[in-house]
C-alpha cells in the first residue's frame, strides 16, 4: 500500500511537471501491484488521469498557460477517437491489451529519449516575448492527430501527453509551458470520452481509485508548481529510459503461446473489421505524412526568404 501511494504521488508529479507521461505508469502499477485485470486497470487509470489532469490544468490556466482554441481543435476529435477506442477495448483480450500497452510504452520512451535541445532564439532579450497562443493554426492536422491520440487513450487508458506535448509544440507552435498546460486540458476531454466508451464493461474499486486519485492530485499540485521553475529535459530522458525498461518487461511477461493463440483467433473472427480499420488508419497516416512534409517545406522556404 505504501508503494502504491508513493507511485501515485510520482504519477501526479510527472503529470503536472511534464504535461503527461506519468499516467503511463498507472496501468502496470494497478495490474501488477494492485492485482486488477487489464480492463479494470485501464478504467481506473482513466479516472485517475482525468481527475488529476483537471486539477493540474486549473493551476496552469490561472497562469495563462492553456490555449483553449488549440485544445478544442485537438480535443474534440480526440474525444471521438477515445470513445471508439473505449468501445473497441471490449473485444480485445486482456493479455493483448497489455502487449499493446507495452508497445505504446516503448514508443513513448523513444519519444522522450530523442527529445533534443531546443536551439536558443536569435532574438535579443529586448524584443517582446512571443504570445503563448498563436492565432493561425493547422486545424486539419491538429484534428487528425487528436483523433489518433484519442484512440490510443480510449483503448489502453493513457492520457497521451507524451504524444500531445511535442505535437502542440512543433505542429501548433505553442511554447513548451503552454503546450504542457494545453495537453492537460485535452487529456481531461479525451479521458472523459474514453470512460463513456468503457461504460458497458466498467467495474471500479471505489476505495482503491479514490486513494490512488487523491495522492496523484497532491502530486500534480507539486508538479504544476515546479513546471515553470524546473527544466524537464533531463527528467524526461531519465523517465524515458525507465519507461523503456518497463515496456520491455511487459513484452517479456505477456508474449506467450496463449496470447499468440488469442491474437490469431481475434484476427480470424474479425478479419473484415481489422482490414477495414487498417485501411482507414493507413489513409489517415498517409495524409498526416503529406501534411508534415508540406509543413516542413513551407517552413524551409520561409526561413530562406
Amino acid at each position: 500500500m505504501l508503494l502504491l501511494i508513493a507511485l501515485s504521488l510520482l504519477i501526479g508529479v510527472l503529470l503536472g511537471l511534464l504535461g503527461g507521461g506519468g499516467s503511463i505508469l498507472t496501468v502496470p502499477v494497478l495490474v501488477y501491484l494492485a492485482g486488477l485485470s487489464a480492463k479494470n486497470a485501464i478504467i481506473t487509470s482513466l479516472i485517475v488521469v482525468c481527475l488529476t489532469s483537471l486539477i493540474a490544468v486549473a493551476n496552469h490556466a490561472r497562469r495563462g498557460k492553456v490555449c483553449w482554441t488549440t485544445g478544442l481543435a485537438f480535443g474534440l476529435t480526440g474525444m471521438i477517437g477515445a470513445f471508439l477506442g473505449g468501445r473497441l477495448a471490449t473485444y480485445v483480450p486482456d493479455s493483448l491489451l497489455l502487449v499493446l500497452f507495452a508497445v505504446i510504452m516503448l514508443t513513448a520512451s523513444l519519444s522522450m529519449l530523442r527529445n533534443k535541445k531546443t536551439p536558443k532564439p536569435a532574438q535579443t532579450p529586448q524584443l517582446p516575448p512571443q504570445k503563448p497562443c498563436p492565432r493561425h493554426l493547422p486545424f486539419i492536422a491538429l484534428m487528425l492527430d487528436g483523433f489518433l491520440v484519442g484512440s490510443v487513450t480510449g483503448l489502453i487508458g493513457v492520457g497521451g501527453g507524451f504524444l500531445m506535448v511535442p505535437a502542440l509544440n512543433n505542429l501548433a507552435g505553442l511554447p513548451m509551458h503552454a503546450a504542457i498546460g494545453t495537453s492537460l486540458f485535452i487529456i481531461v476531454m479525451q479521458s472523459s470520452a474514453a470512460l463513456a466508451g468503457h461504460a458497458s464493461h466498467m467495474t471500479i474499486d471505489i476505495v482503491l481509485t479514490a486513494l490512488f486519485t487523491a495522492f496523484a492530485i497532491i502530486g500534480s499540485f507539486v508538479g504544476s508548481n515546479l513546471s515553470g521553475k524546473v527544466s524537464g529535459r533531463h527528467l524526461r530522458r531519465g523517465f524515458g529510459l525507465f519507461v523503456f525498461i518497463l515496456g520491455c518487461f511487459l513484452l517479456y511477461r505477456e508474449i506467450n503461446p496463449p496470447m499468440i493463440a488469442q491474437l490469431k483467433d481475434l484476427v480470424i473472427r474479425h478479419q473484415d473489421f481489422i482490414l477495414g480499420a487498417s485501411t482507414i488508419l493507413l489513409i489517415m497516416l498517409s495524409y498526416r505524412i503529406w501534411l508534415w512534409a508540406h509543413t516542413v517545406q513551407k517552413n524551409n522556404d520561409r526561413n530562406q526568404t
